[in-house]
Order: C-alpha cells, then structure tokens, then sequence
C-alpha cells in the first residue's frame, strides 16, 4: 500500500471520529433540552470573538460599529427592576441577555394562569413568586448576571426603608445602583418609587401600559431637572382618589404582549443609551398602536410640585447650573473678498437683491394640535422713515402750478 493511500485512510479515520463526536454532542444537546438541564458555563470576560460558542459576540460588534465605546461597562450596571409584571419580566429578560452586571427585582405577587397571555413566564411556574420565578429564568439564561430578589410591597412603611437602602448599597461595589426602573401597575407604587428617588438623587425610568391595552408610554426622571412623577400626576393622583374604589369585581383591565414588548423594548433601549453613553436619551416617548403614533415630549419641573424633596432639587440643580463656567469659543466667519489692483477709486460692488427668507410654518406631528396660534410679529415702519399721507386735491393744485 502506498503512502498515499495510508494517508487517506488515516484521514477516513480522523474524520469518522470527528463525526461520531459531533453526534454525541448534539445527542447530549438535545437530551439535556429535553431534560431542561443545559447550562451555560460562565464567561469572565466578554470577548468579541465571532463563534457560535460566544453569547456575547453580537453585542460586542456595537464596538467594531462605531455604536458603543465600551460595551463590556455593561457588567459593571447594577438596575433595580420594580414590578416584573407583563413589561418587568420583559426588561428583565432583555438586560440579562444584554449582560448587565446584576439585576435587582421587586414584587410581591404571584404567577397566575391569567398570566399566559403575556410573554415570558411558563405555566408550570405558576403559584411561584414572580420574583423567584424571573430569577430561575434568567440565571438559566445568562449566570454572568448577579439576580438579587426581593418578595415584598414597597408601599409599607418597613419595605419602603429596605428598598431605599438597596437603592443606596445595592450596586456590585456596594454603593448606589446606577439605575431604578418603575414596571408596576399602579400609582401607588409609582409615587413610591418617585419619592424615594427623590430623596436618594436617583435618576429613574417610568413605564406604563393603558388599561385598553394599545398604548403606552415611557418617561426618564431625573430629580431637578426633569419632571417627576408628582409634577404632571394623573387625574387619579391629583384629585387624591383611592385606585382601589375604581375596580369592579369581574372586570380586569385588557392585556396584549404585544404592546408590552413595545414598551419593554423602548425602556431598555433607552437604559442602554444612558447607562453606555450612545445616542439620544429620550425624556418621554409615547406609543398609540391604533394608528402608529409615536410622540415624543420633554417634560420639564414644575416649581409648584407638591413634592418637597422634588423642589428641594430644583433649587440644587439651579445652583449647579448657575455655578457652572460656560466658555463660549467665538467663531470667526472669513469671507473671501475680491480685490482689484486697479481700484484707486474704491469702488465696490454690492448686491441689490438679498436672498427671500421664507417664514416657517411650524408642524406638529399627526394627533398633536396647537392650544393656539403662534404670535405674528409685524414689523411696524418708525415714524421718521414713513411718508406723511398726502391729499389727492393738493396733489393736483401742485401739479397746476408747475404747468404754468
């Protein structure tokens, strides 16, 4: 047998053996599917290496793409997630894929059948806490995540303390975490979270999805120099009425995961934003699904906010802004001009006709309407530079005189 063929074999073999272990490792991919026991090793380091093998090589390309600068400070976030309802468990979802550093979950109620027409949770989950059953979820999903839950109503006097105090040392370096996300459902706990980021100076994230189920909204807080919760509150908030004396037993408010996943995925794509420092943060983006309408408003304090910790802020932020040294660079515009060697009388040509300036309209988007209209400024001629009226019979006893 030549040496040729004794190397074709030998590469038959190798091949054959490198096939049989492939079949082993998709047999025993698809038996631990089967089984829900596969899992994932933890990664140290995120790499940017593209291989199948590499959950984060998707996310590390935001680098090569001039996206991010520095997608790997993601792992060094820790985000309180305050509901993990029907848009909580949705951003929770999409920031532990993401690979954000740790992920603090509040709430306290439990994972219902009711629940299913929602994304996420499974009905073998149901009668777990969500908190538990979220956490058992996404640690399959990703374990470079650090999950810390807390079963409990932040509106009571004593969970309101603890969720003030994760808010101050609940980072992974056991500081302030950098970010309090609101996914709850009621006012009550909104004007909770408001109020304790009030206090702590704690930029936050608003969500919500209406009781129609085909809108929704999300809203960037940050204390002093935007607007909080208890600046613009709804009518229900305003007018001190119990949300508990609006429902009616049989009837629940109408719930599609599609719209939840809207809003889930503008309020994490704005977290990213913020959090690694790429595009524009928005302060509210709304969604009407009707007709597609997507508003966006910058939602400014009010100083007559019923919050005292709120206009306590304001006045910091003023300071800090007044403080504030400003170097404004004075931009000098050359122009080329045209000189003439023989020009000894100084004559220079000046255009006549200035270019016509066309007055904008101003356009609000489709479902938006002005409360009124804009102000016309008329410019009025000064009394030195308009002629005085002259009457038509003096006018033509002139014209006489000068015929004769």
């Amino acid at each position: 047998m030549s040496d040729s063929s004794k190397k074709e074999i030998t590469d038959l073999h190798t091949r054959i053996q490198k096939l049989k272990e492939d079949l082993q490792t998709s047999k025993s991919a698809k038996m631990n599917a089967e089984q829900g026991n596969a899992k994932r090793e933890k990664i140290t380091k995120m790499s940017a290496e593209v291989v199948d093998s590499n959950p984060y090589s998707r996310l590390m390309a935001l680098k090569r793409m001039g996206i991010v600068d520095d997608y790997e400070r993601i792992r060094e976030k820790t985000i309180i997630v305050v509901g993990v309802g029907g848009v909580g468990s949705i951003v929770a979802d999409m920031l532990t894929r993401c690979g954000a550093g740790k992920l603090i979950l509040f709430d306290y109620d439990k994972v219902e059948l009711a629940n299913m027409n929602r994304l996420f949770y499974q009905p073998h989950q149901s009668g777990l806490s969500k908190v538990e059953a979220a956490k058992d979820t996404l640690i399959h999903i990703n374990p470079d995540v650090e999950f810390e839950t807390h079963n409990m109503n932040i509106t009571t006097m004593e969970n309101f303390n603890k969720f003030v105090d994760r808010i101050r040392h609940g980072s992974l370096t056991g500081g302030k975490v950098d970010l309090v996300l609101s996914c709850v459902d009621n006012f009550e706990a909104r004007m909770t979270i408001n109020t304790a980021c009030n206090e702590e100076m704690q930029i936050w994230m608003e969500s919500g999805v209406s009781e129609n189920a085909v809108s929704g909204h999300i809203q960037f807080i940050e204390p002093g120099r935007t607007a909080c919760f208890a600046c613009l509150p709804p009518l229900v908030v305003a007018m001190n009425i119990d949300e508990k004396t609006l429902k009616r037993d049989g009837v629940c408010a109408a719930s599609l995961p599609t719209t939840m996943a809207v809003v889930a995925g503008f309020l994490v794509q704005n977290t990213l934003k913020y959090l690694l420092k790429f595009g524009e943060v928005s302060m509210y983006v709304g969604y009407n699904a009707l007709n597609d309408f997507f508003p966006k408003e910058s939602m400014l304090a009010n100083p007559e906010c019923d919050d005292k910790y709120c206009r306590k802020r304001q006045k910091e932020y003023k300071e800090r802004i007044a403080n504030e040294k400003v170097v404004e660079k004075e931009i000098v515009i050359e122009s080329d001009q045209i000189t003439h060697e023989d020009n000894d009388w100084g004559i220079e040509l000046v255009e006549e006709s200035a270019p016509e300036i066309k007055q904008e309209t101003r356009k609000v988007a489709e479902g938006l309407q002005l409360l009124y209209d804009p102000v016309k400024h008329v410019e009025m001629e000064s009394a030195e530079t308009s002629s005085p009226a002259i009457d038509l019979s003096s006018l033509m006893a002139q014209l006489k005189e000068m015929n004769k």
